[in-house]
């Protein structure tokens, strides 16, 4: 895996669905949210970084509970996620709450710059996950938190299709490490070398729900991690991807639209004390 195109793919490929990420993704991905706020233990004054931060569907919550004496500062690889997290933290008036374009694995802050970091669903994407938890660890203070959500395992995830779908069409390497984070005790041991300590992790079985076949087909292609390639996709390529796709989660199908099973890994761990 090329380390630099993944780097491209996930920069271009988010500002492509930054429009779109909210809408088809904040209700199914909040089981995963609610447990890592649970595990995060945020309270007032803390200071709080986090990482891949999307639309802020985690720093603006973190930034309510941390109050107007914490602070929370959100980074993202994609231009227009951070650009999406200052608008939203500026109309809902959230002084505490600062974003910047920035790669997990280079994380520009000193040593001990904050009490809690939390990644919700961004380790999957970056290329090298032990030098992104490396730089998570090194920026707590000592005793402080760091909470990570993955995607589980691929066969308890009925999705999982749309990877295989897109790259048979485009040459892209999207995602080819997607699952690994989510197999097994890998999150846990990931955390752990990395330097961590009191490494814990659950899993949580979810469904996502979609009210209908265009809702789950944008879902997949529009508002995710293949939006960049299916942006290059000709009608023709599309249409064609959208019906193998629903083919895949067909199995899903209920009266109300579409209840595909996933899983999330949900894990947090400690800077050791000096």
């Amino acid at each position: 895996m090329d380390a630099r195109l993944q780097r491209r793919i996930q920069r271009y490929g988010w500002d492509k669905a930054a429009p779109f990420y909210e809408q088809y993704w904040q209700a199914q991905l909040a089981p995963a949210r609610t447990r890592l706020f649970e595990l995060a233990e945020l309270r007032s004054g803390q200071r709080v970084l986090d990482v891949a931060c999307g639309t802020g569907l985690v720093t603006v919550p973190a930034a309510r509970a941390v109050g107007r004496s914490g602070a929370v500062v959100a980074t993202d690889i994609s231009d227009a996620m951070v650009a999406h997290v200052r608008a939203e933290a500026a109309a809902l008036g959230l002084a505490q709450v600062s974003a910047s374009r920035m790669d997990a694995e280079n994380l520009r802050f000193p040593d001990g710059s904050f009490d809690v970091v939390l990644c919700a669903l961004g380790l999957m994407y970056v290329p090298d996950v032990q030098v992104a938890l490396r730089e998570m660890c090194r920026v707590l203070r000592p005793g402080g938190l760091a909470v990570a959500a993955v995607w589980g395992a691929r066969n308890r995830c009925g999705w999982a299709e749309i990877f295989p779908i897109v790259d048979a069409r485009v040459q892209s390497e999207v995602c080819p490490m997607f699952f690994q984070l989510g197999t097994g005790d890998r999150l846990v041991l990931s955390m752990a070398d990395a330097g961590l300590v009191e490494v814990r992790a659950d899993r949580i079985a979810t469904e996502l729900r979609y009210d209908s076949a265009e809702a789950a087909t944008r879902a997949a292609f529009a508002g995710g991690p293949v939006a960049l390639a299916y942006s290059r996709f000709d009608d023709e390529t599309r249409r064609n991807a959208e019906s193998e796709y629903l083919a895949s989660i067909a199995p899903y199908r209920t009266a109300q639209g579409y209840a595909i099973p996933g899983e999330f890994v949900v894990s947090r761990a400690r800077r050791p004390l000096e």
